[in-house]
């Protein structure tokens, strides 16, 4: 029977690792606020050193002696995703819990990564599937919990095979679904390949449900110069408690899926409210777009190949 939290009581994290993309603002700074209150040295790999350092600021004002570092990540360029690996493995030191948080979202026009890759797909996806095989080690000495944060565009549309990077057809809002299903049929693939092949790793999804973040806000860098409409709507709803949840309310999935001692392995976690917009989370059925095991199974060869990141025989 799936439970409901009506909150997230995060266990002692001391001596752990974490590493959380997107934590900079919005959902993914919640999170890195309470991990590091919990203890955990909390890693911020950001784009933007000054937005990295302003987080920082906001997270030591809650706990003043919070462990928190920034990396540097530009998950639209695998050079950039490599030479983190790089870093963190010279590094040495065991990662215990990894958060895929980072997105972008519907830009209004056709974009690429520095690769070529359709900017929503290989920043969503393909950037956490090289992140993670290149801190496979890292993850596998440290039991790592894999959290991979979907969304409820998951539940809507499809891969689109025949046109990965969406280049005769493009439409926002379907090329952000095909990357949120991707991710999450790559999380829950992670697990099993996981518990195939001994590598001591937990994977599960989360999802935040529908928030007032940053992703529909205006965003110049992927070409939206003011707020959506949709936006402005969810922020109205929000103030209201009307439906949608908030920033706060949006970051306990996936606070309790990364380390919840009872978080299940292969789990979905989001809000319980309607339509799974709002309210507290708890675990939910898996979408029906992410059950398929021989699709999972695709979606992982297929990364593979576009990042070019080996994974081990076992």
């Amino acid at each position: 029977m799936p439970r409901t939290i009506i909150d997230c009581t995060v266990p002692d994290l001391s001596g752990g690792r974490a590493l959380i993309t997107g934590a900079s603002d919005g959902i993914g700074l919640g999170l890195a606020t309470r991990l590091a209150a919990a203890g955990a040295e909390v890693l911020l790999p950001v784009r933007n050193p000054r937005k990295g350092e302003a987080a920082i600021g906001t997270i030591r004002q809650t706990v003043p002696n919070a462990k928190v570092a920034l990396r540097e990540l530009d998950l639209s360029s695998l050079v950039s995703v490599a030479s983190l690996g790089e870093t963190l493995l010279a590094e040495g030191q065991p990662i215990n819990i990894l958060i895929n948080n980072a997105g972008v979202m519907t830009p209004p026009e056709r974009q690429v990564t520095a690769d070529g890759f359709e900017l929503q797909f290989g920043t969503n996806h393909l950037g956490h599937v090289a992140l993670v095989a290149h801190l496979l080690p890292l993850l596998r000495a440290g039991q790592a919990r894999v959290t991979s944060q979907v969304s409820v565009a998951a539940n809507q549309g499809a891969i689109n095979w025949d046109d990965l990077n969406w280049e005769r057809s493009y439409e926002g809002r379907r090329a952000y679904s095909q990357s949120k299903i991707a991710l999450g049929l790559f999380g829950l693939e992670l697990d099993r390949r996981s518990q195939a092949n001994g590598w001591g790793i937990t994977s599960n999804l989360a999802h935040p449900g529908v928030a007032p973040t940053g992703l529909l806000a205006a965003r110049p860098e992927v070409g939206r110069d003011t707020d959506t409409r949709s936006v402005r709507l969810i922020r109205a709803l929000s103030a209201r408690g009307i439906l949608v949840g908030t920033v706060h309310t949006a970051q306990l999935p996936a606070l309790y899926a990364a380390t919840s001692p009872v978080a299940s392995r292969g789990g979905f976690y989001g809000p319980r409210g309607l339509g799974h917009m709002g309210g507290p989370p708890g675990e939910q059925k898996l979408y029906s777009r992410l059950r398929g095991h021989e699709q999972a199974a695709r979606v992982w060869q297929v990364s593979a190949e576009l990042t070019g990141v080996p994974w081990p025989a076992s």
